[in-house]
């Protein structure tokens, strides 16, 4: 299993390095991983709602044992879901509490020097 998961990250950063040493500033490599993050939260997002309908695909088919597997996967889809959106609503909800319009990350700049002495 540690060996799955130690090639599985080292594949997926030999796919996701090269990207990130193409971004030319601090703020492109961030607005790259910005995109990606939120390509996957739409993937989890749907995924959960596979979930919730396999679930209900299995408790439709089956009787008995297997129908109450059935509502424990719909229940555990529908968990997710709320969980992803209320997390989505909340940073919402923060963001329209504290005006913040823009989601551009915030860099101090460095220390001036003043050469004209």
């Amino acid at each position: 299993m540690r060996k799955v998961i130690s090639s599985s990250v080292i594949a997926i950063g030999v796919v996701v390095l090269p990207a990130f040493a193409s971004a030319a500033t601090l703020l492109n490599t961030l607005a790259l991983a910005n995109t990606f993050l939120n390509a996957l939260i739409g993937l989890f997002i749907t995924l959960a709602i596979v979930v919730f309908f396999w679930g209900l695909i299995k408790y439709l088919v089956n009787a008995g044992e297997a129908k109450s597997e059935g509502l424990q996967i719909m229940f555990y889809g529908v968990i997710a879901i709320f969980v992803m959106v209320s997390i989505w609503g909340i940073i919402r909800l923060l963001q329209s509490t504290f005006q913040v319009t823009s989601t551009d990350p915030v860099i101090p700049k460095g220390i001036q020097i003043n050469t004209n002495m």
